[in-house]
């Protein structure tokens, strides 16, 4: 069984690279699923390296609007997706936004985040939520996915994620969320992230997945000749091998913020701004950037055009494709099995291409 959290809100319901070739669909197709084969288009919010872009366009969708503030960012969701994505999304007009139909955020997680001190909306950068608001306002998608910190349920006792969804309900959104483990969609990093999912037609049970993937091995994911730079210093693994011991290998080696060292044939979660060497492949050597990419799902055509350190930042801010592929089917397959649009479709039970627990 997957391992989440859930909480429902059906009451709310109101009447200059050459890009590289990443899509496993081709563009032109459409998305598995009942009603309209019109391909769906998105648009990816706070889009970072573009992990929502490759899971959408995994399943054929067409983008149409991208937008980050991190200038190396852009760089490298342009280098590969043949993209320039626009800046500050407050100062981005949603009259200037293509229309699309899905709309994908994965907004800034540090206002709720333990790192980030879960400062949620008294942190600047947790109010660009109410940009998202703005851009839903404007641009009404019929669905919506968003990705966040698995604090984001907890975070100021709930009223966070309480506010979210009354946010959505109050645009007339039915929606949902649920905290999944990148572990249980076959990635070796467990790295646990709110996901929250909203459609314009009703639904009364949104087809999350419910069985895991098979855990990809970590020799799948690591480099067999990584370059010397990428090993911790002498005296550094010698620290680590006198304190822990562990019969596993390949294991990645985790300090803590407490100093306590653990080994898993899997990665905890990559972040973006923690210690250098707080991962360790066998206690030895930190990851490639590579490697980081693969433990997000990202394919091996994605071109890294920044350099260790920002590639580093990337990956630890970047949603796992899997997982992110995941929700999006699941919006899809839920606005695809209502024959109407807006305000005003029918009840809709969502029919899940998962088994029912």
């Amino acid at each position: 069984m997957v391992s989440t959290e859930k909480v429902n809100r059906r009451d709310g319901y109101r009447q200059a690279v050459t890009p590289l070739k990443l899509n496993r669909v081709a563009l032109g197709g459409h998305l598995p699923g009942r009603g309209s084969a019109v391909q769906k288009s998105f648009a990816d919010l706070f889009c970072g390296i573009g992990g929502f872009h490759v899971a959408a366009t995994n399943l054929g969708m067409r983008p149409v609007f991208a937008c980050d503030i991190d200038e190396e960012a852009r760089k490298s969701y342009r280098a590969n997706f043949g993209i320039e994505p626009s800046g500050d999304i407050r100062a981005i007009d949603a009259a200037n936004i293509p229309d699309h139909d899905i709309l994908l955020a994965g907004f800034p997680c540090q206002p709720f985040s333990i790192i980030g001190n879960m400062q949620a909306f008294s942190d600047p950068r947790g109010t660009l939520w109410f940009e998202i608001v703005r851009i839903i306002e404007g641009k009404r998608p019929r669905g919506i996915v968003l990705e966040n910190v698995k604090q984001l349920t907890t975070v100021a006792r709930g009223t966070v994620i309480r506010q979210i969804l009354d946010d959505l309900a109050g645009l007339g959104y039915c929606a949902d969320y649920r905290v999944l483990n990148a572990l249980d969609f076959g990635l070796p990093q467990k790295r646990e992230r709110t996901i929250i999912v909203a459609s314009i037609e009703r639904f009364e049970r949104f087809p999350w997945p419910t069985a895991p993937l098979p855990l990809k091995p970590l020799e799948e994911i690591l480099e067999s000749d990584p370059a010397p730079k990428y090993y911790a210093s002498a005296h550094i693994r010698r620290k680590r091998q006198a304190r822990h011991h562990t019969d596993i290998r390949p294991a990645i080696w985790h300090e803590n913020k407490g100093g306590n060292i653990s080994s898993h044939p899997w990665a905890c979660a990559l972040r973006a701004g923690a210690s250098y060497n707080y991962l360790l492949v066998d206690g030895e050597r930190r990851f490639t950037p590579r490697e980081l990419l693969r433990l997000q799902g990202f394919p091996d055509d994605f071109g890294i055009v920044c350099n260790d350190s920002q590639t580093r930042k990337q990956t630890g801010n970047a949603v796992p494709v899997p997982v992110a592929e995941a929700a999006i089917r699941g919006v899809v397959d839920v606005i695809q099995g209502s024959p109407s649009y807006g305000v005003g479709a029918p009840p809709y039970r969502a029919i899940s291409f998962w088994p029912d627990p």
